[in-house]
């Protein structure tokens, strides 16, 4: 396992993140080369970056990025689910009682504010 690697799982098994002056002493290297490691995981944009101080030295707190997950949120009308995403029925969206249900739904929402 690579040094970066090592890094990677120690900052992404703490939950908080790690600061950058206790990584260096985690894995057992010098700073210079923690701040190697740290850029080229920035650079790989697999961690975050910020300001920070820690026992009263400033520093960085490190944190692993978020996954970004799909949203549905423009598929939704409230619970209901557009009947059209895999829809293999052969019809015609202006004739569609599902599709009119779903749209019924979202004006529903709309009168109640109960949009996303």
């Amino acid at each position: 396992m690579s040094i970066e690697e090592t890094a990677y799982n120690l900052i992404r098994d703490s939950k908080e993140g790690v600061f950058q002056n206790e990584l260096w002493k985690m894995l057992e290297i010098d700073s210079r080369k923690c701040s190697r490691v740290v850029s080229k995981l920035l650079d790989d944009n697999l961690i975050t970056r910020e300001q920070a101080v820690s026992n009263g030295a400033r520093t960085y707190l490190l944190k692993v990025k978020e996954e970004e997950k799909p949203c549905f949120d423009l598929l939704l009308s409230g619970e209901m689910f557009s009947p059209c995403a895999g829809c293999r029925d052969a019809c015609q969206p202006e004739t569609c009682g599902k599709l009119t249900a779903w749209v019924e739904n979202l004006n529903d929402n709309a009168e109640t504010g109960e949009m996303c």
